[in-house]
């Protein structure tokens, strides 16, 4: 595993954990109507996030919205109903008609829907490693959560609960890459706080908000500050950086820190059960997140290049990175030189399984100083950019 992939694992571990602590803040707030508090709780993730946006010379946010087209604010707004309001929403309602273990399993069969449906609507196979990992998850996320009392209502909730689940990854992935995880993360809280209170007013009226109590208003502060501000962001970094296939893995970790923080408020225990399920997942998300995958050397480079290793299905090319050598100019950096090297064009076929289907174009550069002759790929794209039209609540 690459610096970069094992970063954006860390990044989508980071983000499923506190989802999955974030479970006791939800059972204080069970009085409160559902609808303000999601209300507010977006709102108020919405303002955190705006000072974070001109961060790191990024370009004005309110160009990069008004670039957008009818059909990506479109996908937006689906992206908050379906993986933001709709998914709370199912939650709730399966859990009126069916034990919380019940939409828990539902949701936690994610990974196996995003490895499967990611893959086609790119144009390729799904990865059998990448199913293997998925069934892992799934069922290490069973054996925590085991299974409850429920009837049909129950059942056709949870299976909300998990379009809810899948579609916050995969909605989410054409618009990540205008947009970015930040400005993403606040776009979509904005709107979810206006489909929450839309909702609210016509389900409830003006009695959809309420001036909440002490303990409520702390969970809401956390739910908004920690779970959404800090959670999303992370999760579409992560997934920026590994892709959502490999992203929505990590879900399986939710059910796992829930079960770890519950004995803390007394809410439940920690057994042989919840410790078998989280070995299970936690060998799933290893396998799919590439963890134990050796680092493959392409044959013939020196012992002084560096180089990334990357999944089979992602159409990158492995970048050999010059190291310094003694005596030699211009290398200790990976620069250049003084002087511009020679280059050439040439184009080459994309990688098998590519959704893109079409020749790139590597630049080969001559390091004029050491006459080493190295290959760089002029951008590269992430796992999943190739979906036809371009991994928490």
């Amino acid at each position: 595993m690459n610096v970069t992939s094992l970063r954006g694992a860390l990044l989508a571990t980071v983000a499923c954990i506190l989802v999955g602590a974030s479970f006791t803040a939800n059972s204080v707030l069970g009085d409160y109507p559902y609808a303000g508090g999601q209300a507010l709780r977006y709102g108020l993730a919405g303002l955190l996030l705006l000072p974070l946006l001109r961060r790191g010379g990024a370009p004005p946010p309110a160009a990069v919205l008004r670039a957008l087209s009818g059909r990506q604010w479109g996908r937006l707004a689906l992206l908050a109903a379906v993986g933001m309001v709709g998914f709370n929403l199912a939650v709730l309602a399966a859990e009126r008609s069916a034990e919380p273990a019940v939409p828990g399993v539902f949701v936690g069969c994610a990974p196996i829907v995003v490895a499967v449906l990611v893959p086609l609507l790119d144009g390729r196979r799904p990865a059998r490693a990448a199913l293997y990992a998925a069934a892992l998850v799934a069922a290490g996320a069973f054996t925590v959560q085991g299974w409850g009392r429920t009837d049909t209502a129950g059942i056709l909730c949870s299976v909300g609960a998990l379009a809810g689940e899948v579609g916050f990854a995969v909605i989410a992935v054409p618009v990540l890459r205008p947009l970015g995880p930040k400005l993403l993360s606040a776009t979509v809280c904005v709107i979810a706080a206006a489909e929450s209170a839309a909702l609210g007013l016509l389900l409830d009226g003006g009695s959809f908000l309420r001036v909440p109590s002490p303990g409520e208003a702390a969970a809401l502060v956390w739910q908004a500050a920690v779970v959404t501000v800090v959670g999303f962001v992370c999760w579409y970094m992560g997934m920026q950086r590994i892709g959502a296939e490999r992203a929505t893995l990590f879900s399986g970790l939710i059910p796992v820190s829930a079960a770890l923080t519950a004995p803390l408020v007394g809410a439940g225990s920690y057994g042989v059960a919840q410790a078998a399920g989280s070995c299970l997942v936690a060998l799933g998300v290893a396998l799919g997140s590439g963890v134990l995958r050796r680092r493959r050397l392409v044959p013939g480079t020196a012992s002084a290049t560096g180089a990334e290793d990357l999944p089979r299905h992602e159409s990158r090319v492995v970048v050999h990175r010059a190291m310094a050598t003694a005596g030699q100019p211009g290398t200790g950096d990976g620069g250049l030189g003084p002087g511009p090297p020679a280059t050439q064009e040439q184009p080459v076929a994309a990688a098998p399984g590519d959704g893109h289907r079409q020749s790139r174009h590597i630049i080969g550069e001559q390091d004029i100083a050491s006459g080493i002759r190295r290959l760089a790929e002029p951008g590269r794209l992430a796992q999943g950019d190739g979906l036809r039209d371009r991994g928490l609540r």
